[in-house]
């Protein structure tokens, strides 16, 4: 971490003197050390085992493809609220500059503390991200890992629509087991009429001759009309 929360959450402490009891501000400086551990290492998104028993759930995604695909969705979200948090962490640290420049030139004496105040804030603001940056880093390489492991060579990685037809076939199977007496008429009518269209569409063969196009213009381009 760039910056020690621990400079923070004491730089604090003299402003905490109104809010807290005497009582409770002496227990807050003598937890300084603890309260920083435990900013530190706080939980932030999935763990691993997380990853695989409620994410990538056997029930949900049944095969090796559907759960590589499931990481590359999974990878491809925390890259974007990565880059988002990019934008945010560069709009705080001019945020940042700015307010330093107010707090050194303000005479107002108010004016002069709300800076302060801001400027405090935006700092703990900046500790943060820095924080979340670290642990989306850490999921993007979790998955990144995980996509490896999935990826056997045994289905096609590049065309998500190729695996589709057999892992919502076994997933839509599986929900159709757990369909009871006490099921909702919706619910049987979404789950058996999708598992209806899924067999229908594979006995059929309709979607092989969209394989083969799509394995011919990856190959050699887009074919003549």
């Amino acid at each position: 971490m760039k910056k020690d929360v621990k400079e923070v959450i004491q730089g604090e402490e003299p402003h905490l003197n109104n809010l807290l009891t005497q009582e409770d501000l002496s227990s807050f400086k003598g937890m300084v050390d603890e309260l920083r551990d435990t900013w530190t290492k706080k939980q932030m998104f999935r763990t691993e085992t997380e990853a695989r028993f409620s994410v990538l759930q056997d029930n949900r995604y049944p095969t090796k493809a559907s759960k590589y695909w499931q990481c590359v969705r999974e990878q491809s979200s925390y890259l974007d609220n990565l880059m988002t948090l990019s934008f945010d962490y560069r709009r705080n640290e001019a945020k940042i500059k700015w307010l330093e420049g107010k707090v050194e030139k303000e005479e107002d004496e108010y004016k002069k503390t709300k800076y302060k105040i801001d400027l405090d804030e935006a700092i703990f603001g900046k500790a943060s991200m820095e924080k979340v940056a670290k642990h989306r880093m850490r999921e993007i390489k979790m998955w990144s890992g995980l996509k490896k492991e999935f990826n056997d060579g045994s289905f096609n990685d590049k065309d998500v629509n190729q695996h589709q037809l057999e892992s919502y076939g076994m997933q839509y199977h599986e929900k159709s087991k757990s369909l009871n007496a006490n099921s909702s008429e919706a619910e049987v009518f979404n789950v058996m009429g999708q598992l209806q269209s899924l067999q229908r569409i594979k006995k059929s063969g309709e979607l092989e001759s969209s394989y083969t196009e799509k394995e011919q213009i990856e190959q050699h381009g887009k074919p003549k009309v």
